[in-house]
């Protein structure tokens, strides 16, 4: 009886002793890519990790914490080791498009293939339809990133950490590029670090932690100035949206009708006699 009390007792503390390693590897996050310190970031990684070893597995799934926060480490390690940023020549497309298959894809198969617990999913066909709410919360995010994005961009001249381009091929290269980060952004930070998280803390606790990856990522890649003022609450939402909706398909679609205005404003941006329809 005595030790099955202690057992009651104690599992409920590691759960929420499980908010410190990944609060630190959110912090990681921050410095690898808000900072871009990434001696100090590594180091953080190291002190999560050998945390969550010491709490070993969380009460409220009886999973690994060290095992779980170990796969978001490696797709951080892995991205911090390249070049982040807007570039669309061959090269770099080819060296960050890499490191992302390896973010993703990585953790993925492990949680999959060796781990078998299928904690990573992405469920592309849910059988749910969407509910009205939904359809016209598309419409709404188009109208948001009409009224945000260029202000934000062009007054600030954020714009500029993207590459001005008007040939058809550099205008491809731009529209396939914010549209694959797009979809990559979902994959790992959601349907990933979110799920990994939530199987150790609250949901809003993991959520507040993937959307401070989120951030610090879009971050490096140019959402410089106020960018994370806005990005974090649609970092947020996202999680959120998941977690409802349990559909990568619909988050996805959020996101890329988000970067559709992207797109659009980047180009006026970069050659304001084109698409001459935004105000800022």
């Amino acid at each position: 009886m005595t030790t099955g009390l202690r057992e009651d007792v104690e599992a409920p503390a590691r759960t929420r002793a499980a908010v410190l390693p990944a609060g630190l590897l959110a912090l990681s996050g921050f410095l690898l890519f808000g900072l871009q310190t990434h001696v100090a970031g590594y180091a953080v990684v190291g002190v999560s990790l050998a945390v969550a070893w010491g709490l070993g597995r969380t009460a409220a799934t009886g999973q690994s914490l060290l095992r779980d926060l170990s796969l978001i480490a490696f797709g951080l390690v892995v991205m911090s080791a390249v070049p982040i940023n807007t570039e669309i020549s061959n090269e770099h497309l080819l060296t960050m498009g890499t490191a992302m298959v390896l973010a993703v894809g990585v953790p993925y198969l492990v949680s999959r293939f060796v781990y078998r617990d299928h904690a990573i999913r992405f469920p592309v066909r849910t059988g749910q339809r969407w509910t009205r709410f939904e359809r016209g919360w598309l419409v709404a995010v188009v109208m948001i990133g009409y009224l945000l994005l260029p202000v934000y961009l062009i007054r600030t001249e954020v714009y500029r950490n993207w590459p001005a381009v008007s040939d058809p091929e550099g205008v491809g290269r731009l529209f396939v590029g914010t549209n694959a980060l797009g979809i990559w952004d979902e994959l790992l930070f959601v349907c990933t670090a979110f799920a990994l998280l939530r199987r150790h803390l609250p949901d809003w606790q993991a959520n507040v932690l993937q959307a401070v990856l989120f951030t610090s990522f879009l971050w490096e890649l140019g959402f410089h100035s106020i960018g994370p003022l806005f990005i974090y609450p649609f970092a947020l939402v996202q999680g959120y949206t998941f977690k409802i909706t349990r559909s990568l398909t619909y988050v996805v679609a959020v996101h890329l009708l988000f970067d559709l205005v992207l797109f659009g404003v980047l180009l006026h941006a970069h050659n304001r006699q084109w698409l001459d329809l935004f105000w800022y």
